[in-house]
């Protein structure tokens, strides 16, 4: 195992988690193998040993183990012995975090596109991953820039560290606000709509009908129309952006959150589509909604057993 002298450390910070960080004598970037377990989200309450024998599990999984090339075993997951103080810490080149964070993207793809059903874990690993390498894109970019222009030597010291924190913050709100699971599973259930990777990436339209119906008209009076008018349409006539990223942070987002949280939790409790839409009549005093609106513009391949009585 290599051992080399630490030249430099410092700390980043991904979210809510302090990674340290080093430069060694030969130029390596490098980050400690505990902070590579934190920053891919591996690393709970659990023992160091503990978590890294998690992490060695999830790359060492069938769906994970494919798409990991040997030059990456060999130089950037061989652990580094680095020497600093009279201290030997392990580390990692920093550069197999956005390799790991790439290859859980290229699972994620792979196993929707291949319907393949991915664990609990692993789903963490990739939605951090998500988080990270769209966070590092845009610091990355702006770094660039400063090199370039030469502002890399005026600008302030941790003004790079500012940035990656407000795009990781923003990254995780996003991801965090999306509609979970739970709420999905409840409409589907409610409406007889299987739930399974073919009609979860391909949501029949009515889903979205009825989204607007139950969340976002419940949003206080002029939001939605301020929404459609800052998102706007493609040439194809599709939103550019999802509609909740153009609520703000603490108050419009905050309320969407709450909606969706009491409305999935009425479908919990509700054995059918008319108890739901009864409970949700008397919790928010609306007038019936009128349902059969949405089934005669479902697609035409409804799936077998779609109850659409």
């Amino acid at each position: 195992m290599a051992e080399q002298k630490i030249l430099r450390e410092g700390e980043i910070t991904l979210g809510n988690n302090i990674i340290p960080c080093y430069v060694l004598e030969d130029g390596t970037r490098a980050i400690s193998t505990n902070a590579m377990q934190k920053a891919l989200g591996v690393t709970g309450n659990e023992p160091t040993q503990r978590s890294s024998k998690r992490l060695n599990e999830i790359l060492s999984s069938k769906a994970v183990s494919r798409f990991i090339s040997d030059d990456l075993l060999s130089s950037k997951l061989s652990t580094i012995n680095g020497k600093w103080k009279g201290t030997t810490i392990k580390l990692y080149n920093a550069m197999a975090l956005p390799d790991l964070c790439e290859i859980m993207l290229q699972v994620r793809d792979y196993s929707a596109a291949n319907n393949l059903e991915l664990g609990p874990r692993q789903k963490a690993v990739i939605a951090e991953s998500d988080i990270i390498m769209r966070a590092l894109a845009r610091v990355g970019i702006v770094a660039l820039i400063d090199e370039a222009t030469g502002y890399q030597y005026e600008r302030e010291r941790f003004e790079l560290q500012k940035i990656l924190n407000a795009y990781v913050a923003d990254e995780i709100l996003k991801w965090q606000l999306t509609f979970t699971d739970d709420f999905y599973k409840e409409v589907y259930r409610l409406w007889g709509l299987p739930f399974i990777p073919k009609y979860i990436r391909n949501k029949p339209s009515f889903i979205g009908k009825l989204t607007n119906k139950y969340i976002y008209e419940l949003l206080p009076r002029g939001v939605v129309d301020k929404i459609k008018e800052n998102t706007g349409k493609t040439d194809k006539g599709n939103w550019r952006y999802k509609w909740h990223q153009s609520l703000t942070p603490e108050i419009g987002r905050e309320h969407l959150r709450k909606q969706i949280i009491e409305v999935t939790t009425l479908m919990s409790i509700s054995q059918s589509k008319a108890q739901f839409d009864a409970l949700f009549q008397q919790k928010y005093n609306k007038k019936p909604v009128q349902l059969l609106l949405e089934f005669n513009e479902m697609v035409d391949d409804e799936p077998k057993g779609f109850d659409k009585s």
